[in-house]
């Protein structure tokens, strides 16, 4: 792991270097080119987001608007590789950073229905080793608590951020560097691992958690998490430029990665992830689509089913009641189901990503009749970040559009 870094610490470190260098450089904006299927709305949309990526200095992006369970429109804009002058489109590969754990959730799902674990059984009973927060140990976790972050795990990040490999996949083991983490005597333990808190009392977003449900589905089902989600979603669903290794995708196909930041736009290495079932996923708008449909439509795409109908349901649902919610939760703020959150004041829910070079949005209305998937190849700083939001929302507005449009075509 000597070459692991934090993401901002590789991140600004390497902007330094280059800075100190002089060799620096802005990466122009012009020659897109596009990439569609469905409706064409003329030029507006474009105009919109090439001004907004040329401002922030977003280097490639890729988008795909879904409505009443198909996709309706997708396009991609910029570069994936702008030294070369490669075009992203809907079929460029890369990592969707926290998108993945909705992977990680229907593989946890999958192993409910077979019968190989349980939602609210103790996580211990499938580990071969134990978590114990020192806070309170008598108190089980469970994976419904991993899944809704109320688990009480910390990410420590004096730790957490060792855990990124540039240059490649990463090559410490999953289960080890969990056993180190979760152990007392490990390299890695600390009771800063923990809140002070029983399991279900807070709310705290945890990386390490997702990569611990991750590796109770390995466990579980015998299989390591990359090969169960190929068997059991990848490959049903025809997701073939699909996968989460740098070592499982064709290196053609993935996108460089970027760094924007004071007006500058760097290129950075790719990476991998020790505790990949958290962010590990290298996909692209049109693979990525297949699966949200599935999530939206109840398991199904096409219909292939990749879950029954019952735990596709529960993955979704919102968790959190007046009744049975994190003290630290407002419900009029944030619910959340498994791997699967709420966003935009509780108005649309599913999953966005954000890590060194990518930057990622997957959510749909509660109706589940609208949905926007976007993905960028550059990491956005400070008040850069608010073009990726004013992208979203555009998407958003146009997806409104096309579903209105779709309706006024459907025969009374």
């Amino acid at each position: 792991m000597n070459h692991s870094r934090s993401v901002k610490g590789n991140v600004y470190l390497l902007i330094r270097i280059v800075t100190m260098l002089g060799v620096l450089a802005m990466f122009p904006m012009t020659g897109q080119t596009r990439w569609q299927v469905g409706t064409d709305t003329g030029g507006k949309i474009d105009s919109f987001i090439l001004q907004r990526m040329d401002e922030a200095g977003i280097v490639g992006l890729g988008a795909a608007i879904i409505v009443d369970k198909k996709a309706v429109w997708m396009k991609g804009y910029g570069f994936a590789d702008n030294a070369r002058a490669l075009p992203f489109t809907p079929d460029t590969v890369m990592n969707i950073g926290s998108i993945s754990k909705t992977f990680t959730g229907v593989a946890m799902m999958r192993a409910v229905q077979e019968g190989k674990l349980s939602l609210d059984e103790d996580i211990n009973s499938y580990l071969p080793f134990k978590v114990i927060n020192p806070y309170f140990p008598n108190e089980k976790i469970t994976l419904r608590h991993l899944a809704t972050h109320t688990s009480g795990i910390t990410d420590r990040q004096s730790v957490y951020r060792e855990t990124y490999h540039y240059g490649g996949d990463a090559p410490e083991p999953l289960g080890k560097f969990l056993k180190n983490y979760f152990v007392p005597g490990g390299a890695s333990y600390s009771k800063d691992n923990f809140l002070n808190a029983k399991p279900g009392m807070q709310r705290e977003y945890s990386n390490i958690a997702a990569g611990l449900a991750g590796y109770i589905v390995e466990v579980a089902v015998g299989k390591t998490l990359n090969a169960y989600t190929r068997q059991h979603i990848f490959t049903p669903l025809q997701m073939n430029s699909t996968g989460w290794f740098l070592s499982e995708i064709a290196q053609a196909k993935h996108s460089k990665l970027y760094v924007a930041q004071n007006g500058l736009t760097i290129p950075i290495p790719l990476y991998g992830g020790v505790t990949y079932p958290d962010g590990g996923v290298r996909t692209s708008v049109s693979d990525l689509s297949k699966f949200f449909i599935a999530l939206l439509n109840d398991g199904v795409y096409e219909g292939i089913r990749i879950l029954e109908k019952r735990w596709a349901e529960e993955m979704l649902r919102f968790q959190f009641t007046d009744s049975s919610k994190p003290e630290n939760v407002s419900l009029q703020d944030v619910n959340s189901g498994l791997f699967w959150a709420t966003k935009f004041s509780v108005t649309r829910i599913g999953h966005g990503g954000a890590d060194p070079g990518v930057k990622t949005e997957m959510l749909s209305n509660l109706s589940k009749d609208v949905g926007v998937i976007l993905f960028t190849n550059t990491s956005l700083s400070g008040q850069e970040g608010r073009h990726f939001v004013a992208i979203y929302q555009e998407l958003w507005k146009h997806a409104e559009a096309l579903k209105a449009e779709r309706r006024r075509m459907m025969p009374q």
